[in-house]
């Protein structure tokens, strides 16, 4: 990176909650917000994070046709903690063909196209009132908050599959750094939807019980759904605020193409993202403060994620670390950055979120998991980790910047 990129403005809205008052009360109270699986029609042994009132939400009448859960839940997510305003006041600053916007995604609005499926008609047709192109399409994400901010920069989705909103982070950096854009929206937007659910089960990593992160017992995942945003610019534009500064001070990307759903066993793709993060931000393992972990509470993925991590940080095993999929579950395409608002949460208040869930740690993870929440006032270097299916790995370092 250039220079540190300003997170100006940023609010993440889950199961906890809508916004980040909930989240904060949550992370400090170690508190969760999953519930046995009621969704839809599925008939699934599993717990879920299932945003409150989004079905209530309407869309304006000028973005009728991009109707569908995901996109309720973009706005919904978007409303909270004046961050549209925030938006609108960036777009005025450096004008709308100047902003980026990047977000993530994994299913979209895969849940209309369900929906269709169900009537299709005797020749199989769908009805006419399902939009694939505004709802389902990955692109839509995007093309929706676009539409709705009047924004004319470049504007793309990414769906890495857990890594999405994470690379955003990332693809943000890079426009900014090559002078296409001299501020970034980007965030994460997933929705709950059956096939989904039905797919993770029918992998056997859903857990029948709230997940359990780094547990020596834990038996798979509980899906969730999130909408997070963060605004992106660089110091010298930012507007001036009371107290310190968070920014993304690094960021590291790798895709270690072991297997479609399974990580390396060595974490060794993990291991890249970590090291190059850390480059990125001129920093050592000595200097990050707390980790927190990718973490879904699968066999595998918190054995391969405890190595990569143990490697990379052999001379500063102490770290603490946690994953807060317990509190929120596992938001997929959002996850990247719910866990991004969750460290600024972190650094702003100094504290270290708890790995809600576990109860036995697992012996064969060999890093220091924090069971409860802690405060430490001295926390400056936060360490984020996603990862997804097919490898696609992405870590990012935020830090806290006080001004004088």
């Amino acid at each position: 990176m250039t220079q540190p990129l300003v997170l100006s403005a940023f609010t993440a809205t889950t199961a906890l909650g809508v916004g980040n008052a909930p989240l904060l009360a949550a992370l400090q109270g170690g508190t969760s917000g999953l519930k046995h699986c009621d969704f839809e029609t599925a008939q699934i042994a599993t717990w879920i994070g299932e945003v409150p009132g989004v079905n209530g939400v309407k869309l304006p009448p000028e973005l009728a046709a991009y109707d569908c859960r995901n996109h309720r839940l973009a706005l919904l997510g978007l409303q909270a903690d004046g961050f549209e305003q925030a938006a609108r006041a960036a777009i005025r600053r450096h004008g709308a063909d100047r902003v980026a916007l990047i977000l993530g995604t994994s299913t979209s609005g895969i849940l209309s196209a369900e929906a269709a499926y169900h009537e299709r008609d005797a020749d199989g047709a769908l009805p006419a009132w399902f939009d694939y192109r505004a709802t389902h399409n990955t692109g839509a994400l995007a093309s929706f908050v676009r539409d709705g901010l009047g924004l004319r920069g470049p504007a793309f989705t990414i769906s890495t599959a857990c890594s999405s909103s994470a690379k955003a982070f990332a693809a943000a950096d890079r426009l900014i750094s090559a002078g296409l854009a001299d501020a970034a929206i980007v965030g994460g937007v997933d929705s709950l939807c059956l096939t989904t659910l039905y797919g993770f089960s029918s992998l056997e990593l859903t857990s029948p019980e709230p997940c359990r992160p780094g547990d020596a017992h834990r038996q798979g995942l509980s899906i969730g759904e999130a909408a997070a945003f963060a605004l992106l610019e660089r110091a010298d534009a930012a507007p001036e605020q009371p107290g310190p500064r968070i920014v993304l001070a690094g960021w590291g990307e790798s895709s270690d193409a072991h297997h479609m759903s399974a990580p390396h066993p060595e974490g060794r793709g993990a291991r890249a993202a970590m090291a190059q993060a850390l480059q990125r931000a001129a920093l050592s393992p000595q200097d990050i403060g707390y980790i927190n972990l990718h973490g879904t509470a699968t066999p595998a993925n918190d054995l391969s994620e405890g190595r990569g991590v143990a490697a990379v940080f052999a001379d500063h095993p102490a770290v603490p670390s946690s994953s807060t999929k317990g509190m929120t579950g596992h938001t997929l395409g959002a996850a990247g950055a719910v866990e991004a608002v969750v460290s600024a949460l972190a650094l702003q208040h100094g504290l270290l979120p708890g790995s809600v869930g576990m109860q036995t740690p697992d012996p064969a993870i060999p890093l220091n998991i924090v069971s409860v929440p802690q405060r430490l006032p001295s926390l400056r270097h936060v360490l984020s980790n996603s990862f997804g299916f097919g490898g696609s790995n992405a870590s990012l370092v935020l830090s806290r910047q006080e001004v004088a």
